[in-house]
């Protein structure tokens, strides 16, 4: 019994580092492609593309991103007790919720986007981008549906691979599309006597990859689904339970788990659209040239939104594994197992979040930099180095609100996310208005709103379950650990600078920073034998570490 309890351990923990590796490689895609789209673009396309995005963020917040978390969640507790029938029609009620509200929402943004973008946004040359991305809708609420069945059932695999088949289709076809229409847009700006014609249309070819990627994504899990549905034919065959649910009841259940969902989660998401709507209008007033809040909204999306995506991109994955497992253990009751899962995953997302939000903070100019070597990085470096603890705050953040959902208490983040999106739209307005700091409002706002969510979702968990996070191995070894790995790097980076160059400087220093960081968490005992033996290749890892001294003793 306790050999098959550590092999699920040991699979929940494989499955979320396989979506944790696949999401960090389709951040490292977006980095690199991002580097010759701004290069087409530039800042001012730069900020018309991520105005659109973060409409289209609140579109997709509204149908589909509640979609793989809540069908994942109905699916994991119906497979768990044997009811697969039930676990299909999940699936097909969610498709149909997907059709119907995502086939809204599409149609809305795009005859409406003239509208949100010049009277709501006070950027009209987003406008192109805009009604591109909007049928994109309506194909992610389908992509949505067929993830999280797959993540229900407990394979990460489908989500993980198709992750990455979206963002080489997006890099491709973005910088094609951006290249091609700016193009026809400097032709238009010629004709129109406005320049800024060409970085809309190039914003709006930047968008077309996003399309074409979730597209060819969910053309591949839908083939994944169809090999797939012979099995799942197959057990439903094996299906004994008595417990027959009717399509209304099933729509029931899915509306009352998506809507707080959904309010949870826009409420979270929203606050990307109001910093651009209330920085935008606030510099319009304040005199600054349509270009110029564009270009520095283009820096922000741009080279700080990118590196920061990295660490909350796992902190995600390891989240989205976190809710089926997490579900499955309710069903037994134990409350000691829950405890342990919560504090599993809160350590593996503290351990990669504190010493990248370290690294950007002694890196910041040189990885900027090394990424985005045309551009000029020093507000992006200094915007990098000052939001840099939001890192931590949100990945943590991210976790607990998974955590409180899983836990069925589905209206707690939705209310600590309001909360806390007051608390950020106020310390937002004083910043930009009072003090006048300009784009470094919006980072440092960014800090306030999930500090604000970890305090509360803490309070609720201990409220919920009487779960209070450990301290030593989760936040304070992973710090100095951090700290010494950036009194590591710092010294190498500037030996290396001196000696061969600034470019190679920054790659070593990386390289040392990872290892140094390692080698500091063992030594600390930041991590266990057992715990890197459960990781994927960790009886490889250990043998390396012993190699080298790092750990000593018997094999356990």
């Amino acid at each position: 019994m306790a050999e098959h309890k550590k092999k699920k351990e040991k699979n929940f923990l494989v499955q979320g580092s396989i979506l944790a590796i696949a999401g960090v490689i389709t951040k490292l895609i977006g980095a690199v492609y991002r580097i010759p789209l701004m290069n087409i673009v530039g800042d001012e396309g730069m900020g018309y593309y991520n105005v659109a995005f973060s409409i289209y963020t609140v579109a997709l917040t509204l149908t589909s991103y509640s979609l793989p978390l809540a069908v994942s969640k109905l699916v994991s507790a119906r497979v768990a007790t044997g009811q697969y029938k039930n676990a299909y029609k999940v699936f097909k009620g969610a498709m149909t919720f997907a059709l119907i509200g995502g086939g809204f929402v599409a149609l809305l943004i795009f005859f409406g986007a003239g509208f949100i973008a010049s009277n709501i946004m006070h950027m009209d040359m987003s406008v192109y981008a805009l009604r591109i991305l909007a049928p994109c809708i309506l194909v992610v609420a389908f992509l949505g549906v067929f993830r999280g069945f797959f993540q229900g059932i407990g394979s990460m695999v489908p989500t993980a691979f198709s992750q990455v088949i979206e963002q080489i289709v997006n890099a491709v076809a973005s910088i094609a599309g951006a290249y091609f229409l700016l193009q026809m847009g400097k032709g238009i700006a010629k004709a129109k006597s406005n320049g800024s014609y060409g970085p809309a249309y190039a914003a709006a070819g930047g968008t077309v990859g996003t399309i074409a990627g979730a597209f060819c994504a969910m053309v591949f899990v839908a083939l994944i689904f169809m090999a797939y549905k012979k099995i799942l034919k197959r057990q439903m065959r094996r299906d004994r339970g008595h417990k027959k649910e009717s399509y209304k009841r099933i729509y029931k259940i899915l509306f009352l788990t998506i809507a707080p969902v959904i309010l949870s989660a826009t409420v979270y998401n929203i606050s990307d659209f109001i910093d651009n709507a209330m920085f935008s209008n606030i510099m319009a007033a304040q005199g600054f040239k349509k270009s110029e809040y564009a270009s520095l909204l283009g820096m922000f999306g741009g080279q700080y939104s990118t590196l920061i995506n990295v660490p909350l991109s796992v902190s995600t994955a390891l989240a989205a594994s976190l809710i089926p497992s997490l579900v499955a253990t309710i069903q037994t009751g134990n409350r000691r197992q829950v405890h342990n899962k919560i504090n599993m995953v809160t350590r593996f997302n503290m351990i990669l979040a504190i010493p990248c939000a370290a690294g950007f903070i002694v890196l910041g100019k040189p990885i900027l930099d090394l990424l985005f070597f045309t551009q000029d990085n020093t507000k992006a470096a200094l915007m990098l180095q000052m939001g840099a603890i939001s890192v931590v705050f949100f990945c943590l953040s991210t976790v607990t609100n998974s955590v409180l959902q899983g836990l069925d208490d589905m209206m707690t983040p939705v209310k600590n996310a309001a909360i806390s999106l007051a608390i950020h739209i106020a310390a937002l307005f004083l910043m930009l208005v009072v003090f006048k700091w300009n784009i470094y409002a919006v980072v440092l706002s960014k800090i306030v709103f999930s500090g604000a969510i970890c305090i509360l979702n803490a309070h609720a968990l201990r409220e919920r379950i009487g779960y209070v996070q450990e301290q030593k191995k989760t936040f304070l070894i992973p710090t100095l650990a951090a700290l010494i790995m950036s009194v590591v790097t710092i010294v190498i980076h500037l030996l290396v600078e001196l000696f061969i160059g600034e470019i190679a400087a920054t790659i070593i220093a990386l390289l040392v920073a990872v290892l140094s960081y390692g080698a500091a968490l063992v030594l600390l005992g930041g991590v266990t034998e057992e715990e890197i033996l459960g990781l994927p290749k960790g009886a490889t890892l250990v043998t390396l570490l012993r190699k080298v001294h790092l750990i000593r003793g018997e094999y356990r």
